[in-house]
């Protein structure tokens, strides 16, 4: 996901990443129900249809809600909601005797080594911190980013987890897409109603399986 959002949101628009990432607590129910042992039910299914459904509408609107002309950006979006969803059911099932900070410590390793060897040896980055005048300016916010938004956030998340479960963990994806559409239209993206259907089918869908 670390890899996959900023990928995807060259072409896809914060309102719609934001609204597609809420499928996360349906794909956690579907790899739980599929590979961890989690209960099955009709109401749960029925949820994971309507919600795959508003996720389908949103591609089926394409350009217009904010996908881009490739609804390959927005495929990466699902890819990195299904990343999450393992994690949540790894943690929850396997993981559960293992400190949250620990937890986050090994994960963000084993990403930051070879990230850092790739952004060093593959890329000009060291070229741009010492000729972009607004360089400084960006690695500051990204390691804003990185800090609060990213370490700290896995820290209470992985923690939320072992407290609940992975599908109650993952339900905080309730509460991004009203904020990514927030923050959308505050930057000056055109909201459209297909926003909100798309929106409301999913986290019906959600509220659904949860149920």
């Amino acid at each position: 996901p670390s890899f996959l959002f900023p990928a995807a949101q060259q072409q896809v628009t914060s309102s719609v990443a934001g609204i597609l990432n809420s499928l996360t607590p349906l794909f956690t129910l579907l790899l739980g129900m599929a590979f961890f042992g989690a209960r099955f039910s009709g109401a749960k299914t029925l949820g994971i249809i309507i919600g795959l459904g508003g996720a389908i509408l949103l591609f089926a609107y394409g350009e217009r809600a904010g996908l881009g002309g490739n609804l390959w950006y927005g495929s990466l979006i699902i890819l990195a909601c299904v990343c999450y969803a393992t994690s949540s059911n790894v943690v929850g099932f396997h993981l559960r005797d293992l400190r949250s900070l620990t937890i986050s410590a090994v994960s963000f390793f084993m990403v930051g080594v070879p990230a850092m060897i790739y952004l060093f040896l593959g890329t000009d980055f060291l070229t741009t911190m010492t000729t972009h005048p607004q360089a400084w300016t960006g690695l500051g916010y990204v390691t804003i980013l990185a800090l609060f938004s990213t370490v700290l956030a896995s820290i209470i998340f992985f923690q939320l987890i072992q407290w609940t479960s992975p599908v109650f963990g993952s339900t905080v994806s309730y509460l991004v897409p009203a904020v990514a559409l927030l923050w959308g239209a505050w930057d000056g993206e055109i909201i459209h109603a297909a926003h909100f259907l798309g929106m409301g089918l999913i986290l019906a869908g959600v509220y659904l399986s949860r149920n």
